[in-house]
């Protein structure tokens, strides 16, 4: 079955005070157009200090995409675990999981740019620990019951929606977040499609007695922007695509394994590449089968464009893979992989 996701990171390396507020509140138009007409999970993410605003501030935007709709998932692949109080996370996620009706999914990892830790003052060499401490203290805390914590009693309210917690993944692509995953009972998301860490958790959760899932992305999964004539789109938003691959590529260490892994340095590069694809609705069509991503604010693309990326794909795409498959509003029915996950390292 095809998997719909629109993803926002609201990256603009041209943005100005008045052109940033526009293309926020042009995501969440996004947002809910996209909720009227079947897609079924916005994906965003997290980083922060990024030259080009790349959104540091996930559980606000989800909060306000949650808002705007009414039925898909919203996704944040992914959080940046050990950068956050454990208690105050544990109260946000409680109230966007009641104020949603649990829509929320919060796939956890621990990042990889030590640059992010030293602008909160967190203790990059503790990171696993600090991650340990996180989803520890959010499963506790969800119980409802008071409990210890750093030395003293404390009682996180309101209890979640969703029993017995809200959905809540861990991300990365070591053996050190296979086995937290499993030790914690937790579903795992890998960064990138590794079927031998898949195992491997498997592995684990049967050695800690725990049950699990893995949710693993596709082998590909191409970022996609849809239009009438591929070639112009190229010719005219190629230098967005390419922004954005260059500055994820910059962050990126031979260590670090992403379902969105690019190394072109030219445009010609990146069409040839095949991580980014600008794709006609016929195109698009014929990816019945696999996950498909749009990214309709690529790297700063105008307004304008991404809406009508948006619109052909889910006018022009959608119905037409949901004839296929005799789905009625929507081409998947659960959250899965396929939103090329910025998992959070290991």
């Amino acid at each position: 079955m095809t998997y719909s996701v629109v993803r926002f990171n609201l990256a603009d390396p041209d943005a100005t005070r008045t052109s940033a507020r526009a293309r926020y509140a042009a995501a969440l138009e996004m947002a809910r157009y996209a909720d009227e007409h079947g897609v079924d999970t916005l994906q965003t993410e997290e980083h922060h200090g990024a030259a080009n605003g790349w959104l540091p501030s996930p559980f606000t935007f989800a909060g306000a995409a949650l808002g705007a709709t009414r039925r898909l998932t919203v996704m944040i692949s992914a959080v940046i675990g050990p950068l956050y109080d454990p208690l105050r996370l544990a109260e946000d996620i409680a109230v966007l999981d009641l104020l949603s009706g649990g829509r929320l999914v919060t796939v956890a990892g621990i990042g990889y740019r030590p640059e992010e830790y030293e602008q909160f003052g967190a203790d990059w060499g503790r990171r696993g620990k600090l991650q340990d401490e996180l989803l520890e203290t959010l499963l506790t805390a969800w119980s409802g019951e008071p409990f210890a914590f750093r030395g003293r009693t404390v009682h996180v309210t309101p209890r979640p929606y969703t029993r017995p917690h809200p959905t809540l993944l861990v991300g990365g692509s070591s053996k050190a977040a296979a086995r937290r995953a499993a030790r914690l009972g937790l579903p795992f998301f890998p960064s990138a499609h590794l079927p031998e860490l898949a195992a491997y958790y498997e592995e684990q959760c049967a050695a800690h007695g725990t049950s699990g899932f893995c949710m693993m992305p596709a082998a590909r999964t191409p970022l996609l922007h849809v239009s009438e004539d591929p070639e112009r789109a190229w010719a005219t938003y190629g230098k967005h695509f390419l922004h954005e691959a260059r500055t994820y590529a910059s962050w990126q260490s031979k260590d670090i394994s992403s379902a969105v892994r690019s190394t072109a340095h030219t445009v010609e590069d990146l069409r040839a590449e095949g991580v980014y694809r600008i794709l006609t609705p016929e195109q698009c069509v014929r990816l019945a089968g696999e996950s498909l991503v749009l990214h309709p604010l690529c790297g700063g693309m105008p307004v304008a464009e991404g809406h009508e990326s948006l619109r052909l794909f889910a006018q022009r795409v959608l119905p037409r893979l949901a004839e296929r498959t005799g789905a009625a509003g929507g081409t998947g029915d659960a959250p899965e992989a396929g939103g090329a996950p910025e998992t959070g390292g290991a």
